[in-house]
């Protein structure tokens, strides 16, 4: 298993707290994440995990409460905000371009420029030099299934295709990386590829937070698991502390773990 929860943790949320309306989303919600560990989110739809990770990444802003990035306040009014601290999210909607080709999907927004007066004047990008550098973004994290990095996304599969969004935020986020349900549409092959990145982001020293549903791949990858429920957190609990039939109870209230 990768990190212990110990030291500073790299994010963590203290009291947060989300209303829209006379709806509550966020009650006071509490989160850590340590440095090299994959910490999953799991609850029942309504508890408030969607919410969370929107509040942590700059989609939301909480009404109260506070977001500690490195031990330090921090305010994301904005996704960019986040992404700029190095917090870097692949939500279930994937944010790929269909029909441009892989080394242009992990540069998307961040294209490199060619250098000298052709490059700041012109603005003409640095195509072969963006392909080059996803080739070894995509050997470094073991994607073994992306060699042509000039293929279209729409000829890649799911799996494929959640390939290139989590390479994207690896490639970028030096902090952390938040993945949204990243097997929900996939075949068990392709799952098993994705779990395999999510351990290679944490043995890179990159913390890793996955919201999923299956509770199967939550145990097998998870260090620590938060238990949302009802706009607050229920537990956190670990795969050696708690198995997946009590996980669920505390999910849905059966146990106070």
């Amino acid at each position: 298993m990768g990190g212990r929860a110990s030291g500073t943790p790299v994010l963590q949320a203290r009291g947060l707290v989300k209303t829209y309306g006379r709806v509550v989303g966020l009650d006071g919600v509490d989160l850590e994440l340590y440095p090299g560990e994959v910490l999953a989110i799991i609850g029942d739809n309504g508890a408030g995990k969607s919410t969370l990770i929107k509040c942590l990444t700059g989609a939301e802003v909480p009404d109260s409460g506070e977001i500690l990035l490195d031990g330090r306040p921090t305010h994301f009014r904005r996704p960019q905000d986040a992404r700029a601290a190095g917090i870097e999210t692949v939500y279930q909607t994937l944010a790929v371009s269909p029909s441009l080709d892989i080394a242009s999907n992990l540069f998307l927004g961040r294209e490199a420029r060619r250098s000298g007066l052709i490059g700041s004047l012109f603005r003409i990008v640095d195509t072969a030099g963006m392909r080059r550098r996803a080739r070894e973004e995509l050997r470094e994290l073991g994607i073994t299934t992306l060699q042509d990095v000039t293929v279209p996304v729409e000829n890649l599969s799911g799996g494929q295709r959640q390939a290139v969004a989590v390479a994207r935020a690896a490639a970028f986020g030096s902090k952390v990386v938040v993945l949204d349900e990243p097997t929900a549409a996939l075949g068990v092959r392709e799952s098993r590829q994705v779990l395999e990145l999510v351990r290679t982001l944490r043995d890179r020293g990159v913390p890793v937070i996955i919201i999923s549903h299956n509770m199967p791949h939550v145990f097998e990858i998870a260090d620590r698991i938060h238990v949302q429920r009802l706009g607050r957190r229920a537990a956190t609990i670990t795969p050696q502390t708690h198995t997946m039939t009590e996980a669920v109870a505390i999910m849905t209230g059966a146990s106070e773990g």
